[in-house]
């Protein structure tokens, strides 16, 4: 295994698009890594379950916003471009949770589940 002595960036502010659409985001987004979810029965042995797909960050809540089109959207096509180059992909996005504005820090925490994600 061959180490690489430079230094690299690896976080800092990632880049959202949603069908397109950059948004204004404030610090990293949160993806999952694997589509499944392990867990141990036995030593050696272990069970899996889907997960879903999905996709947190928290978004600057500007004048220009789409609001209508991500609330109603629910085959959106999300990618997520991470400071370190990889890129993940969420495909039939919608959104889920209770998000909310926050009007004093002017954010919306936002998280999108959808029918596949995929790391590029």
């Amino acid at each position: 295994m061959e180490i690489n002595n430079m230094a690299q960036k690896v976080a800092g502010t990632c880049y959202i698009k949603v069908d397109g659409t950059q948004l204004t985001i404030s610090g990293g987004g949160e993806a999952p890594l694997m589509n499944v979810k392990r867990e141990t029965v036995v030593p050696g042995y272990f069970k899996e379950q889907d997960k879903v797909a999905s996709l947190k960050f928290t978004a600057v809540h500007t004048p220009d916003f789409p609001l209508k089109a991500l609330t109603t959207g629910v085959d959106m096509t999300i990618t997520c471009e991470f400071q370190n180059g990889k890129i993940y992909v969420l495909s039939g996005a919608y959104l889920v949770a209770e998000p909310a504005s926050k009007g004093e820090e002017g954010t919306i925490e936002l998280q999108f589940d959808g029918n596949q994600g995929s790391w590029q």
